[in-house]
């Protein structure tokens, strides 16, 4: 599986596809915090405060992730590399493990530049150092699961689809829906009492615990459920190809 961790990442590095990736996430998430006009702009909120990044990137990586991940099986099933794996000492849970670690590394990299935004928030705060470091600390571990989940989510769409253009459209949409459209219908209070079940089904209302800088074991284990579900469905997908 590390071998297999070490060359995704060289693949990921190599082609300079993670850089640009990493490079457009930063040039987004700085664009809308302090230059464009609109409610996630960190000087028209007023507050010391990075919540409005931890409210935008899920978002940015909810076509990220999906755009990491739509080669890692996809790509092998495509060219064939895939059943030369089957070959080799290696048992299909460590590809599949290995992969998945290489996109959620490469995902959780992205949040390093934002680093640089919390220093500038810290610096500008009034008094200095005005930010609330427990809320901030408890949204980047939140953000870091979230995007292990996205990452599995990626994987297992990857493994469903020898398309690579597929896999990425199939992932960006169960990510919107476990994440947005899950919490959206179960908003229009249709269901009565089920609507609470809804709600917790989705990522949403288990990624807010985390933005309120709760680090709550029941939302831990939730993402960790949803993590080897994923992964374990990829497993499975892949073995049916063997």
């Amino acid at each position: 599986m590390i071998a297999i961790f070490k060359k995704e990442l060289w693949n990921f590095f190599g082609n300079w596809s993670a850089w640009i990736i990493i490079a457009a996430f930063s040039v987004i998430s700085a664009l809308f915090l302090f230059f464009f006009e609109n409610d996630f702009n960190i000087f028209d909120i007023g507050s010391a405060t990075l919540q409005s990044f931890f409210v935008l990137s899920p978002w940015l990586f909810m076509f990220i992730i999906p755009a990491i991940s739509m080669r890692t099986l996809a790509e092998e099933q495509q060219s064939g590399t895939l059943f030369w794996l089957f070959s080799q000492p290696v048992k299909i849970t460590e590809i599949v493990g290995g992969k998945f670690l290489s996109v959620w590394l490469v995902g959780v990299l992205c949040l390093l530049p934002s680093l640089i935004y919390y220093y500038t928030v810290y610096v500008l705060g009034v008094p200095e150092g005005n930010i609330d470091g427990s809320m901030t600390f408890g949204s980047y571990i939140g953000l870091i699961i979230l995007i292990a989940a996205f990452s599995a989510v990626g994987i297992l769409a990857s493994s469903l689809s020898p398309n690579q253009i597929t896999a990425y459209l199939l992932g960006v949409f169960i990510c919107f829906i476990s994440y947005f459209g899950i919490e959206q219908l179960a908003s229009y209070k249709l269901l009565g009492s089920a609507d609470y079940i809804l709600q917790n089904i989705g990522f949403y209302q288990h990624f807010l615990a985390f933005t309120r800088g709760q680090i709550d074991t029941r939302d831990v284990f939730y993402f960790l459920f949803v993590i080897f579900l994923g992964l374990g469905l990829a497993s499975w997908f892949v073995w049916k190809k063997k």
